[in-house]
């Protein structure tokens, strides 16, 4: 039997951070490491227990954002996700660029949320649907202010994975699909979000809308 993939759940309300628990802990591919209720929780957790993936509220005491930033410097193969309510864009925007490789609305289901944390696992990212939609919407508007000669140069190689990225596959998927190693997908990333100037997957997602690539599958999330 593979390797449980390693949660903390950090929230401050122990009712909702019960039920989550309680979800977790029902799949057998899942174990829950460590819980907290505040920022300071999330940081010490991150470092101490290294889980790979640690769930976050946006508004929590100390601020989930100011975790993820923190997490994502002194604790970077932490992934992180967001667990909220909030349907901000700009919590969205701002998390993301903080280091999150999720942003989860807390009216999701259990079977999507476990969904949503083997594929983050497994190096994919993921935005609830409804709030991609309305970023995919507000990324297609034309941007009068951006000149064309600010459309990085891809390759034809590049611009086939980033395709790919943009309609939810994970790394393995890619590798797969060009028959590739999953080495050479991931370097490839890093290229793409480099020319990009994109922080993860999401955002290069995002960029994608831009560039006119493929729809993003919004069913399976980024």
């Amino acid at each position: 039997m593979p390797d449980r993939i390693r949660i903390a759940v950090i929230d401050d309300h122990p009712l909702f951070r019960e039920g989550v628990t309680h979800t977790i802990r029902n799949s057998k591919l899942l174990e829950v490491v460590a819980e907290g209720a505040c920022a300071e929780d999330a940081v010490r957790i991150a470092k101490d227990q290294q889980p790979d993936i640690i769930l976050l509220d946006v508004s929590m005491p100390g601020s989930g954002l100011e975790a993820v930033r923190t997490i994502a410097h002194a604790s970077p193969l932490v992934k992180v996700i967001m667990l909220t309510v909030s349907e901000s864009e700009d919590h969205v925007s701002q998390a993301l660029a903080a280091g999150s490789q999720g942003y989860v609305l807390k009216g999701t289901s259990g079977p999507e949320l476990i969904d949503t944390l083997r594929a983050i696992s497994q190096g994919g990212s993921y935005v609830s649907p409804g709030l991609a939609a309305r970023l995919l919407t507000n990324a297609r508007r034309p941007n009068r202010e951006a000149p064309d000669s600010d459309v990085p140069d891809l390759t034809k190689r590049e611009r086939s994975i980033l395709d790919l990225v943009s309609r939810g596959l994970a790394n393995k998927e890619v590798a797969r699909a060009l028959d590739i190693t999953e080495k050479t997908v991931k370097h490839y990333m890093t290229n793409i979000m480099q020319k990009l100037h994109v922080r993860n997957r999401v955002e290069a997602a995002l960029a994608a809308q831009k560039m006119g690539a493929s729809p993003v599958s919004l069913k399976h999330g980024l």
